[in-house]
């Protein structure tokens, strides 16, 4: 059998579903027979999104031009794409800044009021990019083929949902330790 091509993407987030992943701890070693890491902030230096990814997790929800551009490549190039977390499910702790309508408010207290020493606005085209207006779920831009909640999701959560992956089928996402939140 072929290796499933895998990737993982991080957007607007912590990390901590990543570093979930990684508490896969030895079984990474068996998921590395299995899988071709083809994408991914934690296990490859690969700078491109490619072509014919078989299986994506995306951690994080979408905050600036940066995300939505990644995302749109993602689900365009992905077979099976899962929302990676609350934050990818929900959008989370950063949507929090939704509460303030718009970017400039966000960036003036940010940059501006709470800014200690040199106060200013960052303001580096193609080095910073542009917040969006509101920050989204993944869902809300693309569409995706599975869930798996968490903050983070537990490595045994994350192992129940890639084992069926492996074989080919969906896994059944049902029962408290699959679905819950937090």
């Amino acid at each position: 059998m072929d290796k499933i091509r895998f990737a993982t993407v991080w957007l607007a987030g912590c990390s901590g579903c990543h570093m979930s992943f990684l508490d896969l701890d030895e079984w990474l070693i068996d998921l590395a027979e299995k899988v071709d890491v083809v994408y991914s902030p934690v296990g490859s230096d690969i700078k491109e999104y490619p072509e014919n990814v078989d299986v994506c997790f995306v951690e994080g929800a979408i905050a600036n031009e940066e995300n939505l551009e990644l995302i749109l490549k993602v689900r365009e190039r992905t077979k099976f794409l899962v929302s990676f977390g609350d934050c990818a499910v929900t959008a989370n702790v950063p949507a929090m800044r939704n509460m303030i309508k718009g970017t400039d408010p966000v960036l003036r207290r940010c940059y501006l009021e709470l800014g200690d020493i040199t106060p200013q606005l960052p303001n580096f085209p193609g080095i910073v990019p542009e917040l969006l207006d509101k920050v989204r779920p993944v869902h809300e831009v693309i569409q995706v083929d599975m869930f798996l909640p968490g903050c983070p999701p537990s490595a045994p959560r994350i192992q129940a949902a890639l084992e069926p992956l492996l074989r080919g089928e969906k896994p059944v996402m049902e029962g408290r330790e699959m679905l819950k939140f937090g």
